[in-house]
């Protein structure tokens, strides 16, 4: 985990990453950091599921992960109490996307999408300058895809879905498929092309269901250069030229790398304390 400290303005005072390891060993070091820093209040992005129902008992619980240590975990709650200041929390991808849209490229936009593709993928979505929720929070990192007849990987590794998006082009996906990590692969055409196909799939389903101003791409995957320009292709191409919508015309414009070099995320937790601070002071 990133633990930071910042100011209003953006600026990071100092940062440290942390082991994520299980609770008992984890939150102590984490509480240790933040004591005696003068914090104000804090901001969480955090792996999910996340319960983000604030009129729910678990608010602000990890609920369902794949780290088992971590389920309905009140990560929140044992934070404020913990720390005795206000706290935001969204999920990890959401608050990336905060971080765009409070201070990269998509400032000022109604509507924005940021899609991380590393370990697993996640999409944060912000509408009118808040990450959307809905009945829980997006999943768009499962949506189903289909996967390409001459695929070598006859079935994609999640475990709930298989041939979902995470399952079929996540950076474990490309492994489990080619033998070999995203970085040893990095100058094989094939891998890139079959994995713009399903990345540049599901940005048409989300052009088609959620039709937001601009796409922003991120995470370990994505540090593979020429994977953007064959994504656009790709868009370009299973779109059929049936969306006419103004970003469309430019999409070197339209799907664009993050603006902010690894620090959207950090920055989005920011945006979340001030946010956290300024609703306590409203409730006095």
């Amino acid at each position: 985990m990133v633990c930071a400290v910042g100011r209003e303005d953006g600026s990071i005072v100092e940062q440290v990453s942390i082991p994520t390891t299980e609770p008992s060993r984890c939150m102590p070091q984490i509480l240790e950091y933040f004591r005696g820093k003068d914090i104000d209040a804090l901001g969480v992005g955090c792996f999910g599921l996340l319960d983000l129902d604030r009129d729910s008992q678990s608010y602000g619980s990890i609920t369902t992960t794949p780290k088992l240590r971590w389920r309905n975990y009140p990560i929140m709650r044992v934070l404020g109490t913990e720390l005795g200041v206000p706290v935001g929390i969204d999920t990890d991808v959401n608050a990336a996307a905060l971080g765009e849209a409070a201070w990269g490229c998509t400032q000022g936009l109604a509507c924005s999408m940021y899609i991380t593709v590393g370990t697993g993928i996640g999409v944060g979505i912000i509408v009118d300058g808040k990450p959307h929720h809905g009945m829980i929070h997006p999943e768009c990192g499962h949506i189903p895809v289909n996967r390409r007849a001459d695929d070598p990987m006859t079935r994609g590794i999640c475990p709930y879905h298989g041939n979902c998006l995470e399952g079929l082009a996540s950076g474990p996906a490309i492994e489990n498929r080619w033998g070999r990590s995203p970085a040893e692969l990095a100058g094989c055409e094939a891998v890139w092309a079959l994995e713009a196909y399903y990345l540049g799939q599901a940005v048409c389903s989300y052009i088609y269901t959620i039709s937001p101003e601009r796409i922003v791409f991120g995470g370990g995957v994505m540090n593979q250069k020429q994977l953007l320009p064959l994504i656009r292709s790709e868009v370009s191409r299973q779109l059929c030229g049936y969306i006419q919508g103004k970003g469309l015309n430019d999409l070197d414009s339209y799907i664009v790398p993050s603006a902010l070099d690894g620090r959207q995320g950090v920055l989005g937790c920011l945006t979340l304390a001030v946010q956290a601070r300024e609703e306590a002071r409203h409730e006095v």
